[in-house]
């Protein structure tokens, strides 16, 4: 296994200990919060990290395509919904439902619809827009502006919700004009023996 995928694999293995920073949260045990907040900090820094060894000493693979996306929507479907459900939490320490409802919904999603354009047309590379890499950045603002109670935070957190909305969008034309395209000789024929050797079977 890589170097890139282990780190990525690390960032996974922390996720437990963020999310049990919230379940034992209590404002008697304020300190849980920083150790949330350096947590998230921690797996920010190692996604870089992870990022940079694979392209730097081109350990790109196709597990880390996958571990990667995972390891960052998880993090942050998992900060949401702690954000969102966790019910000793003060208020400073919310983002409303909604959001949570916003951003995973999205993230659903984008899931579903590459794994309905795998199976239409087989593999694909989905690269991350520019709005998407917006979407992300703000999500992951909004909840270091939360755990650190700062001021005006929804701002952050609607924002986030919106741009989240916006890329969701974007993702849906963006699938709908690959399944659109005309395909050439080559591809008609790959999908065609695929589909002859799926009924012999």
């Amino acid at each position: 296994m890589s170097l890139a995928n282990k780190i990525t694999i690390v960032r996974i293995l922390l996720i437990p200990f963020f999310i049990t920073c919230f379940i034992y949260y209590s404002p008697e045990w304020d300190f849980l919060r920083f150790i949330a907040l350096a947590i998230f900090a921690i797996s920010a820094l190692t996604d870089a990290i992870d990022g940079y060894v694979a392209r730097r000493y081109y350990q790109k693979t196709k597990l880390g395509t996958v571990l990667d996306p995972l390891a960052d929507k998880l993090l942050i479907i998992s900060a949401f919904i702690c954000l969102s459900m966790v019910a000793a939490l003060p208020q400073e320490l919310r983002i409303p439902p909604w959001v949570s409802v916003v951003v995973i919904s999205r993230d659903i999603l984008i899931v579903l619809g590459f794994f309905i354009m795998h199976m239409l047309i087989g593999e694909i590379e989905i690269k991350p827009s520019m709005l998407g890499k917006i979407t992300a950045a703000f999500q992951m603002i909004t909840i270091i502006v939360v755990l650190l109670q700062l001021r005006y935070s929804y701002v952050i957190w609607t924002a986030a919700a919106a741009f989240t909305t916006l890329s969701g969008i974007g993702y849906l034309i963006r699938a709908n004009r690959i399944l659109n395209e005309p395909r050439t000789f080559a591809e008609e024929s790959r999908i065609n023996r695929k589909k002859v050797r799926d009924e012999s079977r």
